[in-house]
């Protein structure tokens, strides 16, 4: 497909998908595309479609209206297909405790038939870091270790997909770095990664990113864009009871957002005359350092999910 006069090589490409449990809609007209070899973040409310979602998007769920293709293969016909190019990666760390780091990686390639399964597994310890820790025990490894035998066991089939629900849940910052590190590394080979993240920080290492809200695409694009396209206006206020003022800001009429921060308090609208009319008695006040800001990733999620309306309750 062309876009803006050039080729583009979409992983994923899908109009009007919508997906139903019960009376429920989980997901609702739902279209967007992903580059060959991108890293697209999820962000969104528990509950709101983020996983539904990833799974229709590479044929491991079938939607119930709306059309698509993954990898060049329909999504409604051939998902089957399209499910031997994909490896997901869970919250829930998925492989046998009570064997060693190496046996594990063995049996999956095995069950995947890969060739060689023993030097497919020893160059996955090899490139995860994991030398040293072939013969530990899986169950007896840390958060951040099990992290990195749960990618190696996803990738030793080589998918074209990968699929990341929350990986990095419970994960230390440092183990958390150093596996988007791998994972930058693994996009750009030309693997595409579809992550779900409730971390700021994990957001902004996307390519691209998609906020979902109970059912419903709210916003999508570069950070830069989504930010750029909520049109929030943002001043942030530092004083000595930032609790305190953050009641107060929060029962003006023209701020529609307050999050504090520290010592600080973001607070935010969508219109800056209501907004700007409501902070000024508060401008003069002595002990208030004002400043005004650009709008946060953070911001932005707060005040989106400000305006979601949970379809379970």
């Amino acid at each position: 497909m062309t876009e803006g006069g050039r080729d583009v090589d979409y992983a994923i490409e899908v109009e009007g998908l919508s997906k139903k449990f019960g009376d429920r809609v989980v997901v609702r007209d739902l279209t967007m595309r992903v580059r060959r070899g991108q890293i697209y973040g999820f962000l969104g409310p528990n509950g709101s479609g983020k996983t539904t979602t990833i799974r229709m998007l590479c044929g491991l769920l079938t939607p119930d209206s709306g059309r698509g293709t993954c990898l060049g293969m329909d999504i409604l016909t051939q998902s089957r297909a399209i499910r031997r190019h994909v490896g997901y990666m869970t919250q829930r760390f998925s492989l046998y405790a009570d064997l060693s780091v190496r046996e594990n990686l063995e049996f999956v390639a095995r069950v995947y038939g890969v060739p060689d399964p023993v030097g497919a597994a020893r160059a996955a310890v090899q490139r995860l870091g994991l030398e040293g820790r072939g013969r530990q025990l899986a169950g007896s490894l840390s958060g951040g270790w099990k992290q990195r035998l749960a990618l190696g066991a996803c990738i030793l089939p080589s998918p074209k997909v990968l699929l990341l629900d929350e990986p990095t849940a419970g994960v230390d910052p440092k183990a958390r770095r150093e596996f988007w590190a791998q994972i930058h590394e693994l996009a750009a080979e030309g693997l595409t990664v579809l992550v779900s993240t409730h971390y700021m920080d994990e957001a902004e290492r996307c390519h691209e990113i998609a906020y979902i809200a109970y059912g419903d695409l709210l916003a999508q694009g570069t950070v830069d864009q989504v930010i750029a396209s909520v049109g929030l206006v943002t001043w942030n206020v530092s004083g000595p009871d930032p609790a305190a003022l953050a009641r107060e800001l929060a029962e003006l009429p023209g701020v529609e957002m307050v999050a504090p921060f520290g010592n600080s308090v973001h607070v935010g609208g969508h219109d800056a005359a209501a907004l700007e009319a409501a902070i000024a008695p508060l401008r003069e006040r002595p002990g208030l350092v004002w400043r005004r800001d650009e709008p946060t990733l953070e911001d932005v999620f707060i005040d989106l999910m400000s305006r979601s309306k949970d379809n379970f309750q």
